[in-house]
């Protein structure tokens, strides 16, 4: 009949190179949109086995101490900040971000919206006042009430709250963080009575079972066997970014044939397992970023993706939720100054001389992870050194020289510079919050990392 063409013809080679692009795109969107799907579950805010802060979409749980070990649902985890985390969605209106005041505290909130970038300027770094915030869908025509300091929109279905404050290791500083941390909290618009709420995070409920946070890697939030089942369903959460009209032009007649034509479903169920194995390639620090010096690599796009995809992706799989670099600079390593895979059967120095050791108005770290870039249980139940330790052993020249891998020193000072770690390989992290402009320009690097053990 004249005016009715029927559908384009899809090759099935064709569609498996379209497949694979998709799924190298898409899926830091698709793990945004399975873990809003997971945290629907959720009966109010929570510890998740006892273990992770959340709460269903519109509101956020909070912790009162680090981050525990066991936690496998976001990985590369750090042990200097105390926690929260949520999920909102489009669907279900505003939410209202409480803010306390912080005083002296280094605090930042981030949220970001499906594609991981940031939308709000919320923290220490912004002089941000104490007060009530609201984050909206860009659909939202609603009247704002009184009593909101500012609006912040986001134009994807999913969007992430991650409050972060930070605090010492010490007992003091536990109990003086936790009413700072009861007055945290993100809720719906329509909970809103402009006071300051407080909410007993010591007191919530456990949802889930421990076991349901174990294993040795993250929880897997994006499977390349269901993937095409719901890209269809983010691309319309998901709206094209100016310029991307054409990407998603290209994926959909795709998508179409693939839900009347078994051959081309099954092709583009193998094309996402082709390019899971490349996803997998990205977990590895050492396979993307800038170089940093001494085979440190570090990004700048963090949470500011825009058309950066293969940085989106690498940092979606090997440690999602990253803050944008003016807020949080991140430094990786996997090998030694040598070139060589960092291994916990050796021992390695990190030598910071006086005048190098990172430059921040908010505090830095060094973590060790294991090869899952999650924490090694060791009986120190130490992770990370840096700002928060009130005991580290600094030279007379001002120098700091931490120590990371073998035995555990038996010098009394050397102990209070070590970390453990795995016997196997590892991977170093150093974080440097609200970082100087040296950092920023990258002027300042980490140093080499030095195995010194002769074994």
């Amino acid at each position: 009949m004249a005016g009715d063409l029927g559908r384009p013809r899809i090759h099935p080679s064709y569609a498996a190179e379209v497949g694979r692009v998709a799924y190298l795109w898409g899926w830091p969107l698709v793990n945004m949109h399975n873990r809003r799907v997971f945290l629907e579950q959720l009966p109010g805010p929570c510890l998740m086995s006892g273990i992770v802060p959340a709460g269903p979409p519109g509101h956020i749980g909070m912790l009162r101490d680090y981050i525990r070990p066991e936690e496998r649902l976001v990985a590369c985890p750090n042990q200097d900040v105390v926690y929260g985390f949520g999920a909102l969605d489009a669907q279900r209106g505003p939410s209202v971000v409480q803010v306390p005041d912080f005083g002296d505290r280094f605090w930042v909130y981030q949220a970001v919206d499906q594609r991981t970038d940031s939308f709000v300027e919320l923290g220490k770094m912004y002089g941000t006042p104490p007060g009530h915030y609201l984050l909206a869908p860009t659909g939202w025509e609603g009247e704002v009430p009184e009593g909101i300091i500012k609006v912040f929109r986001y134009d994807t279905r999913v969007a992430v709250v991650i409050p972060r404050v930070f605090m010492d290791d010490t007992e003091a500083d536990r109990v003086a963080v936790g009413p700072l941390v009861d007055q945290i909290t993100v809720y719906p618009l329509e909970d809103y009575d402009g006071t300051m709420k407080t909410v007993d995070w010591g007191g919530v409920p456990s949802f889930g079972e421990e076991a349901d946070s174990g294993g040795e890697t993250e929880t897997q939030w994006v499977d390349p066997a269901t993937f095409f089942d719901v890209l269809g369903e983010v691309l319309e959460e998901v709206p094209p970014r100016a310029g991307e009209e054409a990407l998603y032009d290209w994926f959909r007649p795709v998508l179409e044939a693939a839900s009347r034509e078994p051959q081309i479903a099954a092709v583009l169920k193998q094309a996402a397992m082709d390019a899971d194995a490349t996803v997998d390639e990205l977990f590895e620090f050492r396979h993307y970023g800038l170089p940093a010096g001494h085979f440190w690599s570090t990004q700048r796009s963090g949470a500011a993706f825009g058309t950066d995809y293969l940085m989106r992706t690498a940092v979606g799989k090997s440690n999602i939720f990253v803050n944008t670099a003016n807020e949080t600079t991140y430094y990786y390593l996997d090998l030694d100054a040598a070139g060589e895979r960092l291994d916990g059967r050796h021992t390695y120095s990190v030598h910071f001389a006086a005048e190098r050791i990172p430059p921040v108005r908010g505090f830095w770290s060094l973590t060790v992870y294991n090869k899952h870039h999650f924490f090694h249980p060791n009986p120190l139940d130490r992770y990370s050194l840096g700002t928060k330790n009130q005991h580290l052993h600094v030279g007379a020249d001002g120098s700091l020289t931490l120590t990371a891998g073998g035995d555990a020193p038996s010098d009394p000072a050397q102990l209070s510079n070590w970390l453990p770690a795995p016997a196997d390989e590892f991977t170093l992290y150093l974080r440097a919050y609200w970082p100087e402009q040296s950092i920023v320009d990258g002027v300042w690097e980490p140093p080499a990392v030095v195995r010194i053990d002769t074994a």
